[in-house]
């Protein structure tokens, strides 16, 4: 039986996505969304968030990069990437998401579902090539 790298997460940002380019052109996207657990024990009710790191690379990243806003509720699919960089004779490791799919749900900003998905090893932009001509006024919701 082979490998399976996938992760869901339904969470909201922390902050504000900020978009780069690398020195090859492309743009990349990174934020982070929190998820938090709620339970009850011995009538007492407790809370854990957690913090994960996402990177949207691509198209999807310059499109979406205006609605990756912070308190805004999101629906992500990907896959788990541990990096790792030597800085000052230490090595540095972090684990983020690469997101696949983002979905923009309604909690925390200006409501609605937008969405895009990675096929065949690129974006399909359901905004089309016009996305970054989008304004509030375009949007339905």
């Amino acid at each position: 039986m082979g490998s399976v790298n996938k992760v869901i997460l339904v969470g909201n940002l922390g902050r504000d996505a900020e978009v780069r380019v690398t020195p090859g052109g492309h743009s990349v996207a990174s934020f982070s969304i929190a998820t938090t657990e709620n339970w009850t024990k011995d009538g007492e009710k407790k809370e854990q968030t957690e913090w994960h790191r996402i990177v949207l690379w691509g198209k999807s990243a310059d499109s979406l990069q205006p609605y990756l806003t912070k308190g805004k509720q999101i629906y992500v699919e990907g896959r788990l990437q541990t990096r790792q960089w030597d800085k000052d004779g230490q090595k540095h490791y972090t684990t983020e998401v690469k997101a696949d799919k983002i979905v923009l749900l309604g909690g925390g900003g200006r409501g609605g579902e937008r969405s895009t998905e990675r096929t065949d090893g690129g974006y399909s932009d359901p905004l089309g090539s016009e996305a970054t001509a989008i304004t509030d006024d375009d949007i339905p919701f």
